[in-house]
């Protein structure tokens, strides 16, 4: 039996990719906070943390994994603009402890680094595509203290000759993701204005356009990344991008809503610095594993809103289509 140790367990990520895990007959170990989720009945928590190296280094030591998924991270791209310290020493230090824990305690473990497509800020190739060949300008705390992890994941493979593989994961929604991103939030509210909770969705910039997939899709990329015979970087993306307005109109259309009526531009909610395009080539990650997103835009959209009708209590009926489950 396989053993898997995945930091920040309770993201939508983490819960995604231990149900992956178990269901591979993998003995799951997790580090996060305890989840009331049944999933975790089935999942070892581990106290430890990744800003505490010696903690995460005793907890390599004796579980003894075969596979570490470093998930753990302040995620959320706006958070990162008022908590720039947290971020950097979760999502870039946090990373240096795990590579360092694992060169030490369990050097011939695999390791999934979540790296991120915000690391290329507004850098695209001639063809509008974003690849592992592609320049990177971080545009956010975020970004920058992922692109350290990133550089630091290759000096790790470099120099110690470890199995540590980026998957530069593009935007990777579901019914899971929090309310304070931006397409669950947009499925949330419209839900919640057609139950007659509310009558306004704020929105900052609804131009943004980002290449967007479902979670399930991407945690099974990360473990046939690491099955791969070599390490590597490799992008995790559909190759098609869609505008945050478009997943307002789409939402808003399967609900029957007009969002004229209750969109509303908030130019509070506007980023310092923001990233206007993000399209992804997985090219490179097909070809060496194989891998065929199961959901669509739309399959994922839908999934979320079906979520979110059935989360918030009314007896209001909606026509929904047939989804993925």
């Amino acid at each position: 039996m396989k053993r898997a140790l995945i930091t920040g367990i309770n993201g939508q990520d983490g819960f995604y990719l231990a149900d992956l895990l178990l269901g591979k007959g993998y003995e799951v170990f997790g580090i996060g906070r305890s989840d009331p989720r049944s999933l975790f009945d089935r999942v070892t928590m581990i106290k430890a943390d990744v800003n505490d190296f010696d903690s995460l280094r005793v907890v390599i030591r004796d579980i003894r994994p075969d596979e570490v998924y470093n998930l753990a991270s302040q995620s959320h791209v706006n958070l990162s603009f008022e908590q720039p310290l947290l971020t950097a020493r979760t999502a870039g230090m946090g990373a240096v402890n795990v590579f360092e824990s694992v060169r030490l305690e369990r050097p011939q473990a695999r390791v999934f680094q979540a790296s991120s497509s915000a690391m290329y800020g507004n850098c695209v190739d001639e063809d509008g595509f974003q690849r592992e060949t592609t320049g990177m300008e971080p545009a956010s705390p975020y970004a920058s203290a992922k692109l350290f992890a990133h550089n630091i994941a290759r000096n790790y493979r470099s120099a110690y000759h470890l199995f540590i593989s980026n998957g530069i994961l593009f935007n990777h929604e579901s019914p899971l993701r929090g309310t304070n991103f931006v397409t669950s939030k947009i499925c949330h509210e419209a839900v919640r204005i057609k139950y007659g909770v509310t009558d306004r969705l704020d929105l900052g910039n609804t131009e943004a356009r980002r290449d967007w997939g479902h979670a399930k899709d991407y945690v099974r990329a990360m473990w046939m990344i690491l099955q791969h015979h070599e390490p590597d970087d490799f992008v995790c993306a559909t190759g098609t991008a869609h505008s945050v307005g478009e997943v307002v109109e789409f939402v808003f259309a399967r609900l029957e809503l007009d969002p004229e009526k209750y969109l509303n531009i908030d130019s509070a909610l506007l980023r310092p610095e923001d990233r206007q395009i993000s399209t992804g080539d997985s090219a490179k990650r097909k070809e060496a594993t194989g891998w065929q997103a199961e959901y669509t835009f739309d399959t994922m959209l839908d999934e979320m809103i079906y979520h979110w009708l059935a989360e918030l209590p009314a007896a209001i009926p909606v026509r929904l289509p047939e989804f993925y489950h």
